[in-house]
């Protein structure tokens, strides 16, 4: 078993303890969060080991998972790179790009593992059907929020829109071509909604709204292929994939047919793919593990979480020229 500790026991932090608490895949040596109250109570109530300090924790284990505030994360990554040890680190992957390529660069030259926290690339309803998902040109993706102050440090793109970037960038095997966005600033001091368009070099186009003030949840998108339209519901964790094929010469009764103005007949199916249930945090950990026992490319490398974060910053960046 990999011995892991984990830096940052904030909300998400406490959960990454818990879930590599019962993995059979790490043994949890313990965590340091620099914020010693709140260090103290999360080490009296459940009996993780505290460290005093992040060189302390580094040197007892094999893996480190970061799971501190972005504006932490590449000093925390650097000193774990530097000592050795295989990094899991939570989106985005650093505060900046150049941070990021810094973490690839380091990563490389001292031969460790990284992975990032892009959790909904391991959501049920997406994994379902990512193999589906071939040559999209057009996507539609909706990431509403109710309105929660954590996380209102960061403009709404970094918050909740990456995670729709990343999936994006993970089925659309193609350069981006050009971004454009808008964002409005409606209770923070940086955009609280924001709308991107996204058009890659082979044509495809992705059409994303997030926004954190909503007055529901939703997290749905949809990919538009030849012959097929594909649903995801990463919030209800169900997807769909409608199919549009050529008729028969003699349709049953209850199918459902389509003609077009040339006369041409196509049939409509409905497929429901069957959702296995999991814990997707569970699972992006300990594929982490598999990556690193198997030697093996990680689900989420480094340079996807870079990619990500990259073409969110040119989104911000074409907000902010048009303030």
């Amino acid at each position: 078993m990999l011995k892991v500790g984990v830096l940052g026991a904030g909300h998400l932090g406490k959960i990454h303890l818990r879930l590599l608490n019962q993995s059979e895949k790490y043994e949890l040596v313990g965590f340091y969060d620099a914020f010693e109250e709140n260090a103290n109570k999360v080490a009296a109530e459940f009996g993780y080991k505290k460290f005093d300090s992040i060189a302390e924790l580094i040197a007892a284990v094999d893996v480190v998972d970061i799971v501190t505030p972005t504006m932490q994360h590449f000093d925390c990554a650097k000193q774990v790179i530097e000592a050795g040890k295989h990094i899991f680190i939570e989106k985005p992957i650093s505060n900046t790009v150049a941070e990021a390529d810094e973490i690839i660069a380091l990563a490389n030259k001292y031969n460790v593992k990284g992975q990032v926290g892009h959790v909904e690339r391991f959501n049920p309803a997406f994994t379902a059907v990512k193999d589906k998902i071939k040559n999209p040109m057009f996507i539609e993706t909706h990431r509403l929020a109710e309105f929660n102050p954590r996380g209102t440090d960061v403009p709404v793109v970094l918050d909740l829109m990456i995670h729709d970037i990343d999936a994006i960038l993970s089925v659309v095997k193609s350069k981006v071509k050009s971004v454009n966005a808008s964002g409005v600033a409606v209770i923070s001091d940086s955009p609280d909604i924001s709308n991107a368009r996204i058009e890659f070099e082979n044509g495809c186009v992705a059409n994303i709204t997030s926004s954190r003030i909503s007055m529901k949840n939703m997290r749905k998108s949809r990919f538009f292929q030849k012959d097929a339209y594909i649903s995801v519901d990463y919030l209800d964790k169900v997807c769909e994939i409608v199919r549009m094929q050529d008729a028969p010469e003699v349709p049953g009764d209850f199918d459902m047919i389509l003609q077009n103005a040339e006369g041409v007949k196509k049939q409509i199916y409905f497929d429901n793919p069957h959702v296995d249930a999991n814990n997707a945090i569970l699972d992006e950990l300990e594929t982490f593990a598999d990556a690193i026992n198997n030697n093996t490319t990680p689900i989420v490398t480094l340079e996807d979480g870079t990619e990500a974060l990259r073409v969110a910053y040119q989104i911000i960046d074409c907000m902010n020229a048009r303030k």
